[in-house]
């Protein structure tokens, strides 16, 4: 333990953001570029290395948070970047985009504000590029297996890598132009500069990790064919498959997935576009959905220039103290403002939309919704609360249902699914189909980057095994595992 006192002598401070009126302006990330650094001794000081940290288990990832901890109160930043390394593959990515289950397990948390936990990550990994310590590391010889992974989100990254080091040769597939998956088109620059993953996909490169781009399995190489091909699949696609809204004037235009929304903006950052062709420019913004995904809308809706944004939630607002149902250490259901609300906008709970009424041109102009309540443990509508709010723009952020059905993954692989629509694996990851295993949203339903990175971890380890009959490679989690961040 670093320092006895520290919970005692240090409340906690966490990253300074840029002033609102300039970070809207531009889509740097939000925070003050090194205003961490100076604080994150005295934050780190604060861990009590408690006799159970359940910092361990409210992580899926198992980060040994302490001891982290400890050397950064010491700032000994090449011992804390290795430990930080030994549980998470790029802790670049969940320093600044993973809500911290951690947080909520700290078992100062029980009395006082939590440590800092992903604020001091977050400077590790930082420190650690800034001093040259995050380098490829090969492996020693090749084992002769081959293995392709299907997708490159967190997870797919998170099991290639694994799987290389381990020294297989692993081909990477991902249907979109460029590697990243969500990280790259789902998440604004805002909250993740692209910088930091082309820097982890160069150090894969150097590993041996081989990337195909523009390659959608099922479509442009059929399933089947393409496990006769390799040793192994790993398929990591996601939980692509939105949620939508079945309600009149759905059809009109302005009505977008927060996915067809948010990649544009991004593709405009990556220089493919000098405007987006989706603009909220001059509009009433209106965000169905009150999750992460809607606060990147309204962020990103706030950036281009909208008249004004409003968000919709159609659950009550949580408290910004823990239910009664919600003890520590689990993961609680908190009112939560992001960056993005920091910006304006207004945000509404309890209320369903019924209809979208369009002009005569056929672009949606407004959006009538109703209050909604719980009766009797049913959702119903309030009667005389119906109105209108105008709506030239808008972004249906409601979460996702399950893989991708439609390109013939599922149906060419011959793989099962379970009774919520996922990818069927047994305790290895394992689909029903031999040699073909599941990481990540595709087999889990839509989750935490942290989960998908310990999926593909896990995952990993079952190849590993299946190709060589055993596997030093760690594993986080089971699939069934929910730990205390369900």
């Amino acid at each position: 333990m670093a320092d006895p006192k520290g919970f005692l002598n240090h409340g906690r401070e966490v990253a300074e953001t840029r002033p609102v009126g300039e970070r809207v302006r531009d889509w740097n990330e939000v925070y003050v570029p090194g205003s961490l650094l100076p604080i994150i001794s005295k934050q780190a000081s604060r861990c009590m290395d408690c006799g159970i940290p359940f910092c361990h288990n409210g992580c899926p990832l198992g980060n040994l948070i302490p001891e982290w901890n400890d050397y950064a109160y010491r700032e000994d930043w090449s011992a804390a970047q290795e430990r930080l390394h030994a549980t998470n593959n790029f802790p670049e990515f969940t320093g600044r985009l993973c809500p911290a289950p951690c947080e909520s397990a700290c078992v100062l948390g029980i009395n006082q504000p939590a440590v800092t936990i992903k604020n001091v990550e977050v400077s590790i990994i930082d420190q650690a590029w800034e001093r040259g310590d995050v380098a490829p590391q090969a492996p020693e010889r090749l084992s002769g297996k081959t293995v392709a992974v299907i997708g490159s989100g967190p997870a797919g990254l998170a099991a290639a890598q694994q799987l290389t080091r381990a020294g297989h040769t692993v081909a990477v597939y991902e249907r979109a132009d460029r590697i990243g998956g969500l990280l790259r088109y789902g998440i604004p620059e805002f909250k993740m500069e692209k910088r930091h993953i082309n820097r982890r996909i160069e150090q894969m490169r150097a590993e041996g990790t081989k990337f195909r781009t523009g390659v959608e399995i099922g479509r442009d190489i059929d399933a089947a064919k393409l496990r006769k091909r390799y040793d192994a699949v790993v398929i990591a696609a996601g939980a692509t498959t939105a949620r939508d809204l079945p309600v009149p004037g759905r059809e009109l235009k302005g009505v977008y997935q927060a996915m067809e929304y948010l990649p544009l903006a991004n593709k405009v950052q990556e220089g493919d576009y000098v405007t987006t062709p989706v603009s909220a420019e001059g509009k009433h913004v209106v965000v169905i959905g009150g999750g992460d995904t809607g606060a990147d809308c309204v962020g990103t809706a706030h950036r281009q220039g909208a008249a004004s944004v409003t968000q919709l939630e159609i659950m009550p607002r949580p408290g910004e103290e823990r239910a009664p149902g919600q003890p520590w250490p689990t993961f609680p259901m908190l009112y939560k403002v992001t960056s993005a609300h920091e910006e304006g906008g207004e945000r509404v709970y309890s209320v369903s939309t019924t209809h979208f009424e369009g002009d005569e041109e056929g672009n949606v102009q407004f959006l009538h919704l109703v209050e909604v309540e719980f009766v009797d443990g049913k959702l119903t509508q309030k009667p005389g609360t119906e109105r209108k709010i105008p709506a030239q723009l808008v972004t249906l952020a409601m979460g996702f249902t399950g893989t991708d059905r439609e390109n013939g993954l599922v149906e060419q692989f011959g793989l099962d699914l379970d009774a919520r629509g996922n990818i069927a694996r047994d305790g290895e990851f394992q689909t029903n189909v031999p040699g073909v295993f599941v990481a990540g949203d595709a087999g889990r339903g839509q989750s935490l980057i942290v989960w998908a990175i310990a999926e593909g971890r896990s995952a990993a380890r079952g190849v590993d095994r299946f190709l060589t009959g055993a596997s030093d490679l760690p594993a986080p989690i089971r699939p069934t595992d929910r730990a205390l961040t369900v």
